[in-house]
């Protein structure tokens, strides 16, 4: 029996082609954790946030070997690592050379019969049973709304390059980004960095937008 794969059951929202398409993002539960600085830094606030979401996503997935029952469980594949990223000055934009000042939420998103009674299980399981404190992991709901996005690939320094296409093709289209306190921009992980050489790593990359409506005057209007 083959288990659910939420890459292959949502390919839209987790294959895109390597040309900017618009979508439109549900509403989605996620794991999450928060933190800021270098993602690089080894021993890092990221990388032990990485650490705590993993733990829990697998106490979860493996939830059906254990005497705890979630209602309407069934077997999944574990999704991939996400980020939402900004700077701490509060600019939307990503500045590379002063990664030390990036602002994250890093995420892997939650099968939708997970209940929050259920990720308070699992955050309490997976603290005892990898001897780890967890209880920074959050049950957070995240509904993006109209996006862009694309397949970037190679080094995540190399994204700007990718997010000009990104802005060049909402120009042309009349969309502009909407990235603001709420909405932010996205990355989705498909390759394993530790294994995967640098300039073949795959990453989803996706920006909240509005359209841009031209009035009959020279300004312009805006709608969600």
């Amino acid at each position: 029996m083959s288990v659910f794969d939420f890459k292959k059951e949502y390919k839209e929202f987790y294959m895109p082609g390597n040309k900017p398409e618009i979508v439109t993002v549900p509403k989605a539960n996620y794991i999450a954790v928060r933190g800021k600085g270098d993602p690089n830094e080894e021993g890092g606030a990221y990388k032990q946030a990485i650490g705590v979401l993993y733990a829990v996503a697998y106490t979860l997935k493996m939830s059906d070997k254990t005497d705890y029952r979630i209602k309407g469980f069934f077997g999944y594949v574990v999704p991939p690592l996400e980020g939402f990223w900004w700077m701490e000055d509060g600019d939307s934009g990503l500045d590379y050379t002063r990664k030390e000042d990036f602002q994250w939420i890093s995420v892997i998103r939650l099968p939708d019969f997970v209940s929050e009674e259920d990720f308070a299980w699992a955050v309490e399981i997976a603290s005892r049973k990898k001897k780890m404190d967890c209880s920074m992991a959050e049950f957070l709901t995240i509904e993006e709304g109209l996006c862009v996005q694309i397949m970037h690939q190679g080094s995540f320094d190399d994204e700007s390059a990718t997010m000009a296409v990104m802005d060049e093709y909402l120009a042309e289209n009349g969309y502009e980004n909407d990235m603001d306190g709420e909405r932010r921009h996205h990355e989705i992980y498909l390759s394993d960095a530790r294994r995967v050489a640098p300039e073949r790593w795959r990453t989803v990359i996706r920006h909240p937008i509005r359209r841009v409506i031209p009035s009959s005057r020279s300004s312009s209007h805006r709608e969600q």
